[in-house]
């Protein structure tokens, strides 16, 4: 049972309690908190308010707010997009739309092993992005190459936090060469990792890879979860393959 809003009149005006919510029959307290924390949660109320999907779309909006890498006419591919809401803050950025007429016109890609909801403006197509071949599907379909490869994919949750830090970081790298075969020169890569000792090797292979390589957690990212997002950008192009005996 949820306990709706209590209205109180201070001498600064109205404003809303906290929900609480009770432990139900069938309900874990986990569950309980998960559910007190959802509906108290300010960037998810924002999100319903503004027609996101989901609390997430905040984080790349204030990511791109600080690296300005989804521009009108810049070609987004969006990894593990479900439910969305990163295509949905792309396609508005760039211009997807065309609802700048005088600015360029954006493509944005979403690519999902589950089927996702249309998004006006996106073109979405259920796709593992590790199958053979992948990067050249997203390259046809793009008619070119990409100038932003976004991730916010994480892993299946075992509730071992090593193991899940090592697995996120696994899905990362994957997603990182991905970009290595579809990224322009100079383009940007920007994912989800979460913080456990582990992300070493990936942050050494991405600043072999690009100009520059920070690693951000945006406010809208939970106080007490251990993500952070790494956005590179300048990437250098493609390995230079040296024959030895040439």
């Amino acid at each position: 049972m949820v306990k709706k809003p209590i209205k109180t009149n201070s001498g600064r005006g109205q404003r809303d309690l906290t929900i609480k919510v009770k432990t139900a029959r069938g309900r874990s307290m986990s569950s309980t908190r998960w559910l007190q924390r959802q509906l108290n949660d300010p960037y998810v109320k924002r999100a319903k308010a503004e027609g996101y999907r989901g609390r997430a779309a905040f984080k790349i909006l204030e990511l791109d707010d600080k690296f300005r890498f989804l521009v009108p006419g810049a070609r987004i591919v969006d990894l593990g997009c479900a439910p969305g809401g990163w295509c949905q803050v792309a396609v508005k950025r760039t211009n997807a739309l065309l609802e700048r007429p005088s600015k360029a016109q954006g493509r944005v890609l979403g690519i999902d092993l589950q089927e996702v909801e249309a998004i006006p403006g996106a073109e979405i197509h259920q796709l593992d992005f590790l199958s053979e071949d992948a990067d050249k599907l997203v390259m046809s379909w793009l008619n070119g190459q990409a100038d932003v490869v976004i991730s916010d994919m994480a892993a299946s949750a075992s509730g071992h936090k090593q193991t899940d830090h090592l697995k996120i970081i696994a899905l990362c790298e994957a997603a990182a060469y991905f970009s290595f075969d579809v990224l322009v020169e100079g383009g940007t890569f920007v994912a989800k990792v979460l913080a456990g000792g582990a992300e070493g090797e990936l942050q050494k292979m991405l600043k072999s890879r690009f100009t520059k390589v920070a690693n951000v957690k945006p406010p809208s990212s939970r106080a007490d979860s251990s993500e952070k997002f790494v956005v590179a950008t300048g990437f250098k192009g493609p390995l230079i393959q040296v024959d030895p005996e040439a």
